[in-house]
């Protein structure tokens, strides 16, 4: 007997079972092909590239991810959670500078670790519901984290969370730009960040060294050779 799928139902599906064990493949194996790419490439990789890496076809991939936003919300909904995270865990520092500090280094630590995500701070995804509820939560986070860093004396007063935008956004282009020449240039960017955000008594560590010239020098070269598709 041939089974035939009801008008509501995609051939993946079957009445009581929910993702055949082939469908639940296929989803596991785009999300870790989109992963791959967008850590590696960022978010600009196209749909059909993601499912070319995953060994599906478009109508596949639209199946189980309609939108390009299903699709972001579903691959980085644990760095979100990580995000968030973050945010609570400097909430919880007994120093509310050290907090701070703390945490402006964690989060652009997960955009150097990760390209896609490194986007994803400095973007909005309105259909990502699931993600950008997590984002207004560390956002609103942050808010407690300011005043508490500001409270010391040590965060300066004229310091505001569009800063933090501002910084995500140059240490974005700054991973994209150095790329695997010279992958700790974040850190430096980091470091000269905090200095400009501490009032004058406020402790800090060290400066991270500067990238070496000719690992600067390998990172423009690669920016000026022609991208291919």
């Amino acid at each position: 007997m041939t089974y035939t799928s009801a008008p509501d139902q995609t051939p993946d599906e079957q009445p009581g079972t929910g993702l055949r064990s082939d469908a639940e493949r296929n989803r596991d194996r785009i999300l870790a092909a989109a992963r791959h790419l967008f850590a590696t490439e960022g978010l600009g990789v196209s749909m059909a590239a993601v499912a070319r890496e995953a060994g599906v076809g478009k109508a596949t991939l639209s199946r189980r991810f309609a939108t390009r936003d299903d699709l972001i919300n579903a691959v980085f909904a644990d760095r979100m959670d990580a995000y968030a995270t973050a945010v609570t865990q400097a909430l919880a520092d007994p120093d509310p500078w050290h907090g701070f500090a703390g945490y402006i280094h964690a989060v652009c630590a997960m955009q150097a670790a990760d390209r896609g995500f490194a986007d994803v701070l400095t973007m909005t995804f309105p259909a990502a519901k699931a993600l950008e509820a997590r984002r207004t939560e560390a956002y609103n986070g942050f808010l407690g984290l300011i005043d508490r860093a500001k409270a010391t004396g040590h965060l300066r007063e004229d310091f505001t969370s569009q800063d933090l935008v501002v910084l995500l956004m140059a240490n974005a282009g700054v991973i994209n730009a150095a790329g695997d020449a010279a992958p700790d240039t974040w850190q430096r960017l980091v470091g000269h960040m905090l200095r400009s955000y501490a009032a004058p008594d406020a402790p800090l560590p060290p400066l991270p060294d500067a990238p070496p010239p000719t690992a600067l020098y390998r990172a423009m070269v690669r920016l000026s050779r022609p991208r291919t598709s």
